[in-house]
């Protein structure tokens, strides 16, 4: 009887089938109809496997006619309901049938294939997948100080060198990139990463692939999504402890117990991730136990903390099994859609500490993000801190606050409103306020007002002497011509309001200036 051979996808898009003919000497070669509409359907979709395995059985009609091997395509087509069942492995039965019903061995390099293959009675031979030397031609591009390179069809090849805030873009050869050497490397790092357990594909879309590959952020475009080929390759050219910058005792402290709704921002290529996996770090060694949400997962961070990405394209899922893992601290790196804020501040408002990273282009415009997507009242319970981040230095800490009271630069007592207060985290100087204004939120920076005038001088003077009779160490502050806010221990607040208010309005009275009272 002829020695018949079926393989499926498997077998075709790793290259197998000279090494399968010279081995197994088939005097037929069975090609499921099912395996060449796969691979049509994703050449279609412009995605290279599909190329590379149409090309394949190109290559293996070419030998099967110089063998006087017989090559037949066979088996049924798929349906609409067995597309709708692909997960369910309603395809891979099909392949099988195909071998059945031909009296044939079914080989694959699939696993599962061939265990379920061994289950139903099919004679069976699984070919293991051979690890080789991971080649990645892009490497070559890369220099010490190289943190990114970018490739694309027609162009010369470009890399930024340096540091973050201080790079150069510069080109790398005089020679352009041709369609055939870009062709080429895509297929050479897209093989790389279906088969290295290590490297991860993100995102997989008709014309966009993006993949992590160790430290290695790979970016690959094609048309119809980009007007020509085009890859971009991204790594992190530093690993640093939180200890390299230099916090100050007051920050480290507040790291350590109070922050948990932290805000890392900046503009693209500041350091905002390397200073998240800093950070995280920092609480994994704490004996917290801390998780990161990413896509891309390219957080340079210890083997100790697990790296999620969306499940099933969706960060709300992976929320729901992180909630199950029980987190001190999650990184979500980075926040970009609607969706991503309103899981941040549910985990947050959950109990777990959140550490969000976000493009902005000053520290208020990172909050400015969360105005929209999360209620005005409950922001501060979601951000305690924001950390912004430029040219790979820490520039900028905010503190943020809700309280009721008169906006500033208001003097009637029934605009008092809560809001939001931003302040400077190592001075205490309130800078922004934001709150309800009409049916918009506003944000409202705080001009410190000079106190300039001999009558505000007196009545600073007066109010001091008056306070200071209650708490020697409250902190004074005109906030305008007719207001002052005043700064006491706890304990000193109800003496100074007083029984219903009293004490408090005569001495707004007798000074003729409105008073809030806050704790110190």
């Amino acid at each position: 009887m002829p020695k018949k051979i079926v393989v499926d996808t498997s077998i075709i898009i790793d290259k197998k089938m000279p090494e399968i003919i010279e081995k197994e000497k088939p005097e037929e070669i069975i090609i499921p109809n099912i395996v060449l509409d796969e691979l049509q359907a994703q050449a279609s979709k412009g995605r290279d496997e599909g190329y590379l395995g149409l090309e394949q059985i190109k290559e293996t009609r070419k030998i099967c006619q110089e063998k006087q091997i017989k090559l037949s395509f066979k088996g049924e087509r798929p349906t609409l309901n067995d597309i709708k069942l692909e997960s369910s492995g309603r395809l891979d039965a099909l392949i099988r049938d195909a071998a059945k019903q031909n009296d044939a061995i079914l080989i694959t390099a699939d696993y599962v294939q061939s265990l379920v293959g061994e289950a139903e009675g099919v004679k069976t031979k699984y070919i293991q997948k051979k690890k080789k030397p991971i080649k990645l031609g892009f490497k070559r591009f890369f220099t010490k100080d190289t943190m990114s390179i970018h490739l694309k069809q027609g162009a010369f090849p470009l890399a930024k060198r340096g540091e973050p805030g201080n790079f150069n873009l510069v080109k790398i050869r005089n020679k352009t990139l041709s369609e055939k050497e870009l062709k080429n490397m895509f297929r050479q790092i897209t093989s790389t990463a279906r088969n290295e357990e290590n490297f991860f594909i993100e995102i997989d879309e008709p014309g966009a692939t993006v993949i992590q590959m160790g430290e290695y952020r790979v970016a690959l475009a094609k048309p119809p999504f980009s007007d020509k080929m085009e890859i971009t390759v991204v790594r992190p050219i530093v690993k640093l402890r939180l200890q390299d910058y230099h916090l100050s005792k007051k920050l480290l402290n507040r790291l350590k117990s109070r922050a948990e709704g932290v805000l890392i921002a900046g503009p693209p290529g500041s350091g905002k991730t390397t200073f998240a996996g800093s950070l995280a770090d920092f609480y994994s060694s704490l004996g917290k136990v801390t998780k990161t949400l990413e896509s891309p997962r390219d957080l340079q961070v210890s083997s100790e903390i697990t790296q999620y990405t969306p499940l099933r394209g969706d960060f709300a899922k992976t929320a729901s099994i992180l909630l199950l893992v029980r987190p001190d601290y999650t990184i979500f790196d980075e926040l970009r859609e609607s969706e991503n804020f309103k899981v941040f501040a549910d985990m947050r408002l959950a109990g777990v500490g959140m550490v969000g990273v976000v493009h902005s282009s000053g520290a208020i415009d990172a909050i400015k993000r969360f105005i929209t997507r999360v209620e005005l009242g409950i922001i501060p319970s979601v951000i305690d801190t924001v950390i912004y981040i430029k040219y790979g230095k820490i520039e900028k800490i905010y503190n943020l606050s809700l309280t009721v009271k008169v906006p500033t630069g208001m003097y009637e007592g029934d605009l008092a409103r809560p809001l939001v207060e931003v302040r400077d985290f190592e001075s205490g100087q309130l800078e922004y306020e934001i709150y309800t204004f009409g049916k918009e939120n506003a944000v409202v920076p705080i001009k410190k007002i000079e106190i300039s005038y001999p009558v505000e001088d007196l009545t600073l003077q007066r109010l001091t002497k008056v306070i200071h009779h209650y708490d020697k160490g409250a902190q004074i502050e005109l906030v305008g011509k007719k207001r002052a806010l005043v700064r006491v221990n706890n304990k000193a607040i109800p003496k100074i309001i007083g029984k219903n208010g009293k004490n408090i309005s005569k001495i707004e009275e007798k000074l003729s200036i409105r008073i809030e009272i806050e704790p110190k």
